[in-house]
C-alpha cells in the first residue's frame, strides 16, 4: 500500500448531502439575522445585508489591511516562539517522569490561570509594544502545545523503545526514529489547538492590552456606535479562525494518515 493510498484512505470522503445541510443552515441563519436586524429597529443590531456593505467597504479599506498585518505580526511572533518551546519540553516531560512531576504545579497553574487577568501584569513589566502582545499570545499557547505534546510522548509503545535499544540504537537515534514518530500525531494536533489558542489571544491582547490591530479596529468602531463595521471585524476574524483550524487539520491528517479520525490527543 502506498502512501498516498494511505493518504486517501485516512481522508474522510465529501458527502455532498451535508455539505447540502451545511449551506441550508447558513443560509437560515443569514435570512434569520436579516429578518432580526431590520425588524430591531436598533443600532446595536445591524441585518445581514449592512454587515455585508461594511464588510466590503474593510476589504477595500488601507487601515484594516495595516491593522490585520500588524496582528498577524504579534500572531506568527507568538506562535513560533511557542512551538519552538513548547514541542521540545512536552517530548522531555513526556520522556522524562521526574522532569513531568518538576513542572506539573507550573503547568497546571498556566492552564487553569486566565491570561486575562494577568495581562496587567505584562503591562507593568513590558509596557505596550509588538514584543508585549506577541508574549500574551505566547503564554495563551504553550501550555496546551506543552501539555498535549507530553501525553503523546509519554504514550508512545514501551516495546517499541526496548525493540530499539535491544539492536543498539543510541538515546538520540531512538528519540528521532521511534519516539518522534510515534508522538507524531500527538504533536501535529498540539500545535493546531495551539494555534487556535494562539489566534484567542491575539484578539484578547489588542481587546484588554492595547488597542492595536484587529482589537483596535473593534474598539474604534465601538466607540463610533458603527455596529455594521464591529460585526464585520467579527465576521473576518471567526472566518479566519475556521479556515486556520480547518486548514491545519487538513496538514495534520496528511501528515499522520495512520491516525484515525477523533483519535488525536
Amino acid at each position: 500500500m502506498t502512501a498516498r493510498t494511505l493518504d486517501r484512505r485516512a481522508m474522510p470522503p465529501r458527502d455532498p448531502v451535508v455539505w447540502r445541510w451545511r449551506l441550508a443552515v447558513a443560509a437560515a441563519l443569514v435570512l434569520a439575522w436579516e429578518i432580526l436586524g431590520r425588524s430591531a429597529q436598533t443600532l446595536l443590531l445591524p441585518s445581514a445585508s449592512a454587515t455585508a456593505a461594511a464588510l466590503a467597504r474593510l476589504l477595500v479599506s488601507a487601515a484594516f489591511w495595516r491593522a490585520l498585518a500588524s496582528s498577524h505580526a504579534a500572531l506568527v511572533l507568538g506562535f513560533a516562539a511557542a512551538a519552538v518551546l513548547g514541542v521540545p519540553l512536552g517530548l522531555i516531560l513526556g520522556r522524562r517522569p521526574v522532569a513531568a512531576r518538576a513542572l506539573a504545579v507550573q503547568l497546571d497553574a498556566l492552564m487553569v490561570t486566565p491570561m486575562s487577568a494577568v495581562i496587567p501584569l505584562v503591562i507593568l513589566a513590558a509596557g505596550l509594544s509588538l514584543w508585549t502582545r506577541a508574549f500574551v499570545v505566547f503564554a495563551f499557547a504553550v501550555p496546551v502545545i506543552v501539555v498535549t505534546v507530553e501525553a503523546g510522548a509519554r504514550d508512545v509503545d514501551p516495546r517499541l523503545v526496548e525493540m530499539a535499544r535491544a539492536f543498539g540504537a543510541s538515546p538520540r537515534q531512538i528519540a528521532r526514529r521511534v519516539i518522534l514518530p510515534a508522538a507524531r500525531p500527538a504533536l501535529l494536533t498540539a500545535l493546531r489547538l495551539g494555534l487556535g489558542r494562539a489566534f484567542s489571544g491575539m484578539v484578547v491582547s489588542e481587546l484588554v492590552l492595547m488597542a492595536a490591530g484587529i482589537g483596535g479596529l473593534i474598539l474604534r468602531f465601538q466607540a463610533d456606535f458603527d455596529a455594521a463595521s464591529v460585526y464585520a471585524v467579527v465576521v473576518i476574524v471567526v472566518g479566519e479562525a475556521i479556515v486556520l483550524m480547518k486548514t491545519a487539520s487538513r496538514i495534520e491528517r496528511r501528515l499522520a494518515p495512520w491516525q484515525p479520525p477523533g483519535a488525536a490527543v
